[in-house]
């Protein structure tokens, strides 16, 4: 069985060169750092729990290159079992860790989305590129390395294309070829979910591009640490609060980090160069993994709106109160929970086998799923606070070292004080802050691509012409009906 320990893990991260900067500072280790530590341990949950009986058969599956037992996360999705799975999964991590392991999903799925499109791409053009990623993917699973993905570009106007941009480096390009099949690479990619807790990062094209954008079009991995990028840890609306002693960050183990990755004439080795140019497959790299990451985006929200309800019916009974008083508004964030959850176990098993062997999720109903995931979680988070009162919505909570002061903490705590301890009540209401306006919130809006972009996708395949026949068929309408001219 090929997988690691959880000290393997954070082993294998201190041993990187450190590239990681946050608040102007260096951070010479991602494993004990108070910026990074929670979220390399919400990471290193996976790898204890994969060696469980009770989640293994969730966490890991059999690799078809090499037989062996290994992460689910570097293996490739080939049926809809496997991929209801995965949904499965997404909830899960959300259950232990209270908030995203990006670190891991991500370039689980971009690893699958590239799968496909370089068997196409090899079909079409007579390239290597399926050959390299397989080889890549066969070295990841035996070293059982975490891997994040990248796909948004800082992008500059909206309104021009890359290559129309005044500054070219906008989106990341290629800026070098050379002979031996290697490229130099320039740019950023922005808001990538888990880097600091990352040994690779699995890059994807940003968006669809034409011919003269085609030096945009590129897909590759990365270790973490490769000379030449730099990474800068985005700050979260709880940074600043104690980091050590208590619970003002409450997940010991969880804590989304999101990078800034800044690529300075990155040389990429001829072996890791998955696309470089292939520009009219550079959408088709991006429907492939929105397919899925959108799937099991909907196990993701739903695992943490259990852990919001948990907390909900938690603060009510600290407060004095039957959870009973709140049994609709605790029955509205479960539909919300089982919304998102059951469209994407739809999306996963309507799907379809591509000829390369990985499948690929229902695309429509994958982004009606980002959709209900770009609101409903957000009305779970509105009943949490609303069940949880003032305490845990207003931000009016005195600090962790407030509260264990000696001049006054105790004072503090007996005014929290309600049907338990002041303290006790402090952690539940600092959790549910945390979960609906704190860092412990997942990108549900625009995490995986925004809303708008979704119901684009949804537009383009509803085919409303077949709908018009369907409906004057069961009428019995014989007249043609054409559609005005337009003006």
């Amino acid at each position: 069985m090929i997988l690691r320990t959880s000290e393997d893990y954070r082993e294998s991260l201190r041993k990187m060169r450190p590239n990681v900067y946050k608040f102007g500072e260096l951070i010479e280790d991602v494993t004990m750092h108070p910026s990074t530590r929670r979220t390399v341990e919400g990471h290193a949950q996976i790898f204890d729990a994969a060696r469980t009986e009770e989640h293994k058969d969730l966490l890991t599956t059999t690799s078809h290159l090499s037989g062996e037992r290994i992460s689910r996360y570097l293996s490739i999705v080939g049926s809809a079992e496997d991929m209801v799975k995965n949904v499965r999964m997404k909830r899960l991590m959300f259950n232990i860790t209270g908030t995203c392991t990006g670190g891991r999903c991500v370039g689980f799925n971009a690893l699958n989305s590239m799968w496909a499109t370089t068997y196409d791409m090899d079909a079409e053009f007579g390239t290597k590129y399926h050959q390299r990623l397989t080889e890549w993917l066969r070295k990841a699973q035996k070293e059982d390395i975490t891997v994040a993905g990248a796909l948004t570009d800082p992008k500059g106007d909206r309104s021009k294309r890359p290559s129309e941009q005044s500054d070219p480096d906008l989106s990341l390009r290629i800026v070098k070829r050379n002979d031996d099949g290697s490229v130099v690479v320039r740019g950023a990619k922005v808001m990538i979910a888990g880097v600091a807790a990352a040994n690779e990062v699995f890059i994807l094209p940003g968006t669809g591009y034409k011919e003269p954008d085609a030096d945009y079009a590129l897909s590759f991995a990365v270790p973490r640490d490769i000379e030449g990028l730099t990474v800068i840890e985005a700050r979260h609306p709880s940074d600043g609060r104690d980091a050590e002693c208590g619970f003002d960050n409450p997940v010991d183990y969880g804590g989304i980090t999101q990078g800034y990755l800044l690529f300075q004439d990155v040389h990429i080795p001829a072996d890791r160069v998955f696309m470089a140019g292939e520009w009219k497959y550079s959408m088709k790299a991006v429907l492939n993994f929105i397919a899925p990451y959108r799937s099991a985006i909907g196990g993701c929200v739903a695992g943490q709106g259990d852990v919001i309800m948990g907390a909900s019916a938690l603060m009510a009974r600290a407060n004095g109160l039957s959870e009973k008083v709140f049994r609709d508004k605790l029955t509205k964030m479960t539909i919300n929970n089982e919304t998102t959850f059951g469209m994407g176990i739809a999306a996963s098993v309507l799907g379809k086998l591509h000829p390369s062997g990985v499948w690929i999720p229902d695309g429509k109903l994958s982004n009606v799923n980002k959709v209900h995931v770009a609101t409903l979680p957000y009305e779970t988070k509105r009943l949490a606070q609303d069940i949880a009162g003032g305490i845990a919505e207003t931000g009016c909570m005195p600090s962790c070292e407030d509260i264990h002061s000696p001049v006054y903490g105790e004072l503090l705590q007996k005014y929290l004080s309600a049907k338990c301890s002041g303290e006790t009540r402090a952690r539940i209401a600092r959790l549910i802050e945390w979960l609906t306006i704190g860092a412990g919130v997942p990108g549900c809006m625009h995490g995986g691509g925004s809303p708008d972009g979704a119901k684009l996708v949804i537009g383009s395949t509803s085919d409303i012409e077949s709908l018009i026949a369907l409906a004057r068929k069961v009428a019995n309408i014989k007249e043609e009906i054409p559609p005005p001219e337009r003006k």
